[in-house]
């Protein structure tokens, strides 16, 4: 049995999904080791100072070996025959990872602005969730410095140092998601994941970033506007928490 040790609040009820952005990966992975049947013990904290790599997610293997980077937990995962791809073809591998880069262009830019430069959705979401998550004094600074690296991160994928908020900037983040969601939502069609009937790694990577939209009450809702209005997207989003976080997507 591996332990894999994510947020406190990865199975709290749908409205904090939020966090599953906030982190990353961290709901990206927990998806794939559930659809690759991998048998992870999952142990809930919000200091990542306690996680043993002094970041979240982290993976402690049988080995006590501790990986932190989402790429060496997935290349771990399957080292031990628990691969969520192992029925796709090459045509289907090739796909999958143009799909990834489309999203990581595209979407993420966007969730990183709705959730952390936005200033609604800032604070009175994402700041107000880790200020009542967090012990003290962590609470009071630690959010700030992790919007300030978001939006490094955010000026990085733009390629663009001096990048500002604003509604010019919201508009274009905003275009360019939609975009993709309507890509994702011709690709998927009406089958019940992308590749048949069978959910893989694309699965794992489009359900983390699409379930925190779909799931998180935020004051600008502008991209959860769109993905709702993608039945086949949301239907995705939902039965994959009906059918393997049910005590979760309640």
């Amino acid at each position: 049995m591996m332990r894999c040790e994510f947020p406190v609040s990865f199975y709290r009820d749908a409205h904090s999904w939020a966090d599953a952005v906030m982190t990353d990966t961290s709901e990206q992975l927990n998806a794939y080791a559930q659809f690759a049947g991998a048998p992870l013990k999952l142990r809930k904290i919000c200091n990542p100072w306690r996680s043993p790599s002094g970041s979240l997610p982290a993976l402690r293997t049988n080995q006590k070996k501790t990986l932190s980077r989402p790429s060496d937990i997935i290349i771990h995962l399957r080292k031990q025959k628990y691969n969520a791809d192992y029925d796709l073809s090459a045509k289907e591998g090739a796909d999958s990872l143009a799909f990834i880069s489309l999203l990581e262009e595209k979407l993420i830019p966007a969730l990183i602005y709705t959730f952390w430069i936005e200033p609604k959705n800032y604070v009175d979401v994402t700041r107000r969730w880790y200020a009542e998550h967090m012990m003290f004094p962590l609470n009071f600074f630690l959010p700030g410095r992790m919007q300030s690296r978001q939006l490094e991160k955010l000026r990085l994928l733009r390629g663009d140092e001096n990048l500002e908020a604003g509604e010019e900037l919201e508009k274009e983040l905003y275009q360019d998601a939609a975009e993709c969601m309507n890509l994702l939502s011709q690709r998927l069609g009406s089958q019940k994941f992308f590749f048949g009937d069978s959910p893989s790694s694309l699965d794992a990577y489009v359900f983390g970033h699409l379930a925190p939209i779909l799931k998180c009450k935020l004051p600008n809702g502008k991209l959860q506007q769109h993905l709702k209005s993608l039945d086949n997207l949301t239907d995705f989003c939902s039965n994959i928490l009906l059918l393997y976080f049910p005590r979760d997507g309640r």
